[in-house]
């Protein structure tokens, strides 16, 4: 049976997954972002390709760690702060949000243009 326009509408279930962070001292609560989320994090990679690889990780952290409610805990303001945390940790928090959310690193680098440099690019 398909699903009615109020049913879709009135649906509000976002994934949720808790992540073990040993390097925090504790486990953090994430959750899929919703598709206009979503949407403005690809645009804030796109629109600052060259800055977009700087705080990566923090800044899908901010958008992704939640309260029980499914509140998030950080916003824009502590992405720089996050970033000063440990990459391990980040990159743990990181590849959970990608799963939740369909995020592939080839997908990023689409989005982001490809700009990546390689190790043997000039500055």
């Amino acid at each position: 049976m398909s699903l009615s326009r109020d049913q879709i509408l009135g649906s509000s279930a976002l994934l949720r997954e808790e992540v073990k962070v040993p390097e925090w001292g504790g486990t953090v609560l994430l959750r899929e972002m919703s598709g206009t989320e979503r949407d403005a994090y690809e645009a804030s990679l796109y629109r600052d390709r060259e800055a977009s690889l700087v705080n990566a990780r923090s800044k899908l952290a901010v958008r992704c760690i939640c309260d029980e409610n499914g509140s998030l805990l950080f916003g824009e303001s502590d992405i720089a702060a996050l970033g000063e945390k440990s990459s391990r940790a980040l990159d743990r928090v990181g590849r959970v949000a990608q799963r939740l959310n369909g995020l592939s690193d080839k997908g990023l680098e689409e989005v982001v243009g490809n700009s990546k440099p390689s190790l043997g690019d000039e500055p």
